[in-house]
């Protein structure tokens, strides 16, 4: 592997092993601290992000290697008007890896081909955020001890959200995964991503809109944001928003063995009295991030 540009990339052992090589670095980090010295990771981020970039730079830093980089693309060249293959290969020439976000979907698979060094696909618009589904595929493992035989329940915006559909194509790969899609009818799972990747692997879901009805049958409750741009008018969105938040309330009916994630950031739908929850994972996430990020930076410059 050269590259990331989708979880389609890897293969479930591929998956296993990064995860692995993770709770690796977890357990035994003092060992990983110069396994990237002299070596330098360039952040090419064109547009804002704060979680990605930081865990990525972090990430590097920990393995003992440099970052160099921009946060926006008006502090680089694209300001001046130059193509993303020409700013690749000439960042490709000072570094040995590079992580990109980009506002436009196939930016990150033009710079691949022109770059000369690894490309990591930090997010490009709404199409593609491996390192977000790596991520998560740790956290599920670490709270669970496994990826197979569990119920997971994807509530929010299942149409706009990058991250759910990524979760569902990683997921959908291991043994026992049962989804039950919680959200409004104006942003139900779109009919490609049931057909294609459900229907066609023949995995059990279902959709419902009660959140309340969905909880006591949850291993993993993973939570979107319920974008109020997304509706037509004002009336539905205002009918539906608070069916969608998740407080102390509402946890009551979980699991005690349910595990609450989220992408981040959040404006409103996980109330801040669930963070105090054990069953609360999503800052776990966070730090999760940083140590599948390192596990992919070592695989990808082919360092044992």
């Amino acid at each position: 592997m050269n590259n990331l540009l989708s979880i389609l990339d890897l293969t479930t052992e591929e998956i296993d092993e990064l995860i692995e090589k993770a709770q690796d670095i977890i357990a035994h980090p003092d060992y990983y601290h110069e396994k990237c010295k002299y070596k330098k990771l360039a952040t090419l981020f064109f547009e804002p992000s704060t979680r990605t970039r930081l865990s990525f730079e972090a990430a590097m830093l920990d393995l003992g290697g440099k970052v160099m980089g921009f946060s926006e693309a008006q502090a680089s060249s694209a300001a001046k008007g130059e193509s993303v293959a020409d700013t690749v290969r000439t960042v490709g020439c000072y570094v040995d890896i590079i992580a990109m976000r980009h506002p436009k979907e196939g930016a990150p698979l033009v710079a691949s081909m022109h770059a000369g060094v690894p490309i990591i696909n930090a997010g490009d618009g709404g199409h593609n955020h491996p390192t977000q589904t790596l991520t998560d595929l740790l956290t599920i493992k670490c709270e669970k001890g496994r990826l197979t035989n569990m119920t997971i329940g994807l509530c929010g915006d299942l149409k706009f959200g990058r991250t759910v559909h990524s979760l569902i194509e990683a997921m959908s790969r291991y043994e026992g995964i049962k989804f039950i899609l919680i959200s409004p009818e104006e942003l139900k799972l779109p009919n490609y991503v049931k057909q294609e990747i459900l229907d066609k692997k023949g995995i059990e879901y279902e959709e419902t809109r009660d959140l309340i009805e969905a909880m006591p049958k949850l291993d993993i409750l993973y939570m979107t944001r319920v974008q109020r741009e997304r509706f037509f008018n004002e009336e539905d969105y205002i009918r539906l928003k608070d069916s969608y938040i998740l407080t102390p309330e509402k946890m009551t009916y979980g699991k005690e063995s349910l595990t609450v994630m989220h992408p981040l950031p959040r404006v409103n739908e996980i109330s801040v009295a669930v963070d105090d929850d054990p069953r609360a994972a999503y800052f776990k996430q966070v730090s999760n991030g940083k140590f599948i990020r390192m596990a992919l930076i070592m695989k990808l410059l082919n360092i044992k």
